[in-house]
């Protein structure tokens, strides 16, 4: 039985740690390499880099904090963000990095999946899916206020672009099954309706694009507690990633790895 992982995630802006709410209300988490050492003395199973504003900045990855990390970690780490070509992911790899996350980039041109499978293998290869639930509109024939009730649509998200800012009509369950399709080795599912409220990883969602791709699906968005984690896993995660319950001293690595083996979860426990 292979171990489920547990991944600190980080998302980096200007070169420093920071964590939001729902994308937005964003704020200091800590310094890259400080933070990256911490995590891996924990026993993180992972890390995970995410440069949340290199797509909407139309740059490419600061290599600065890329080369602090690969130097603070014994243990994979994943760099995403602004990564649009096979050149970046080479040059982002060479630095240290073990795997590439790609979101925007690969949503705008599907075949950049299958030529990054290709060129690095797909265990490579990561595709970032930000998903928000769809709204129905409810038009009501009598209103004097015009205004129309709106409330979540059942079993339908959305795929958004550039950390969260730009809606894409893209089904995200019909997304994360040809981003498989096309090589990617793993799926990173962001739910951007629970992204740091501490609610909970928002299980139908996680659940359905699980049952159906055939890769290892990464649980993300709104962990609050250490049954949050475990809920994870039972939805369908092969590994489950957390922000601020670390980022913030909630919980430690130890605490959620013994947490979960307590409750009968396969996790690596650091010697």
């Amino acid at each position: 039985m292979l171990a489920k992982r547990v991944i600190p995630c980080l998302d980096v802006r200007s070169g420093r740690v920071v964590k939001g709410v729902k994308f937005v209300d964003i704020r200091d988490a800590g310094d890259v390499g400080d933070s990256a050492a911490a995590y891996d003395a924990a026993g993180a199973d992972e890390v995970v880099f995410l440069d949340i504003t290199a797509s909407a900045d139309a740059r490419a990855i600061r290599q600065d904090w890329v080369k602090r990390a690969a130097e603070a970690l014994s243990v994979p780490f994943t760099v995403g963000g602004g990564l649009k070509s096979i050149e970046e992911m080479r040059e982002v790899l060479l630095l240290g990095a073990d795997k590439i996350s790609i979101n925007t980039s690969a949503v705008q041109r599907p075949e950049l999946i299958s030529e990054a499978a290709e060129s690095f293998g797909s265990q490579c290869v990561v595709v970032a899916i930000d998903a928000k639930k769809k709204m129905a509109t409810h038009r009501h024939e009598q209103t004097r206020t015009g205004v129309h009730n709106e409330t979540p649509e059942s079993g339908r998200w959305e795929v958004h672009v550039h950390g969260g800012r730009t809606a894409t009509g893209i089904d995200a369950v019909e997304w994360a099954e040809e981003s498989a399709r096309r090589g990617a080795g793993e799926i990173l599912l962001t739910s951007m309706d629970r992204d740091g409220t501490k609610e909970g990883y928002d299980l139908e969602l996680l659940h359905e694009v699980s049952s159906r791709v055939n890769i290892p699906v990464i649980a993300s968005g709104g962990v609050g507690t250490m049954a949050h984690l475990k809920e994870g896993i039972e939805a369908g995660a092969s590994a489950v990633l957390a922000a601020s319950i670390f980022h913030y001293g909630q919980f430690t690595i130890p605490d959620v790895k013994a947490y979960l083996k307590k409750n009968g979860i396969h996790v690596r426990i650091a010697q």
